[in-house]
């Protein structure tokens, strides 16, 4: 599901429900959190760390970008909370650009300053799961339309299925 973004400014909110019928959901939590396991199996990343500034863990992200486009960072905090809702546990994971002086933008690479993030995670009733995600991003710069499409038409719906054989192979590997 795809939402246009107010005031026709040409970006979109992203929203993603979807069914794991094989994942746990607190596995999913887990691999969802784990940011080295991600460099394994998320294609797009070129650099993803997170460290403490000033007492805050900001986690620092380095997104790859076809060609001729320059690549887009994003600097940011999250917190994942599991939470009881009348004997359901369901995982919220939330997560918000901030400004970091200790990040500062580089050379080439054009930093995300305007991204949001909320993920919930809970049991299908059986031994998979169900996701919700709602994502914003203002990618900055000149998007071709062509990206964009792709980003709405195959991009964001592939999330699910790239989670899905990380939780696969994350179980094989812990």
């Amino acid at each position: 599901l795809f939402i246009p973004f107010p005031q026709q400014s040409g970006l979109y909110e992203y929203k993603i429900f979807g069914d794991l019928a094989d994942i746990p959901p607190k596995l999913c939590a887990d691999v969802y959190m784990d940011l080295d396991f991600r460099k394994e199996w998320d294609q797009y990343v070129k650099e993803l760390y997170e460290k403490t500034y000033d007492g805050e863990k900001v986690i620092y992200w380095e997104v790859k970008y076809p060609f001729p486009l320059s690549n887009r960072d994003y600097v940011y905090i999250r917190e994942c909370r599991e939470m009881d809702v009348d004997g359901r546990k369901i995982w919220v994971v939330l997560a918000k650009s901030v400004a970091v002086s200790q990040c500062p933008e580089k050379p080439g690479i054009i930093r995300v300053k305007s991204y949001k993030q909320s993920l919930v995670i809970e049991s299908d009733g059986k031994v998979g799961c169900k996701v919700y995600m709602y994502y914003f991003d203002n990618p900055g710069g000149m998007i071709p339309s062509w990206l964009v499409n792709w980003a709405a038409k195959s991009g964001v719906p592939a999330f699910l299925k790239d989670i899905k054989k990380a939780c696969l192979n994350y179980s094989k590997s812990t």
